[in-house]
């Protein structure tokens, strides 16, 4: 994966080398499981055991990889969200919180269509990265969203009023409230829920 960096390079470029990867700590052996992904972030394990999730940064969506039934190693789309997933975390319930760093702009998504000009982009003497953090700064307002087994939103939780939930990084449910993360942010948002 990526450091955080070189993120919004890795996504304007197209890059393919993204793996997902099993370790067995028994036998200290790492498998390839996927490869050629782009920006593969986010892992979680369903509840039975039967399916991982991972998050496709670039291109917005949760993937869903089979691991035991007659699916067994088969990919397919989880979910399609309105921006760019990061880290996966599964409540209690079997439910999945996805963090979503930001959404997805008009001006990301045309570069996402043409990874040419990306490409360029990434070659000019300036960090594009650093570019990036300052555009949408009067915009950008933190995002969560929680999915069923099924990959169908339940919830989708947004700072509209822009209270400092910037650039999620991570979700988790902890005795009925959200423990809101971010990679820029030097600290822990708490949102206290109702009971669903």
């Amino acid at each position: 994966m990526p450091i955080c960096r070189n993120c919004i390079s890795v996504i304007v470029s197209g890059d393919k080398t993204g793996r997902l990867m099993k370790y067995d700590p028994k036998s200290k052996e790492t498998t390839v499981l996927l490869e050629n992904l782009t920006f593969p972030n986010g892992v979680a394990l369903s509840k039975d055991g039967y399916f991982i999730l991972f998050a496709d940064t670039t291109n917005c969506k949760i993937l869903r990889l089979w691991r035991k039934s007659s699916k067994s190693g088969i990919v397919e789309d989880f979910a399609h969200l309105p921006g760019f997933p990061n880290n996966i975390r599964r409540n209690l319930k079997g439910e999945f919180w996805v963090a979503i760093h930001a959404k997805r702009g008009k001006i990301l998504k045309w570069l996402l269509s043409y990874h040419w000009v990306g490409n360029t982009l990434i070659k000019f003497p300036f960090d594009i990265t650093k570019l990036y953090s300052y555009l949408p700064k009067w915009r950008v307002c933190g995002l969560a969203v929680r999915l069923n087994e099924d990959g169908e939103v339940l919830e989708m939780l947004e700072d509209k009023r822009r209270n400092g939930w910037k650039f999620v990084s991570e979700v988790e449910e902890i005795n009925g409230s959200l423990w809101i993360g971010s990679i820029r942010m030097p600290f822990v948002g708490i949102h206290e829920r109702v009971s669903i």
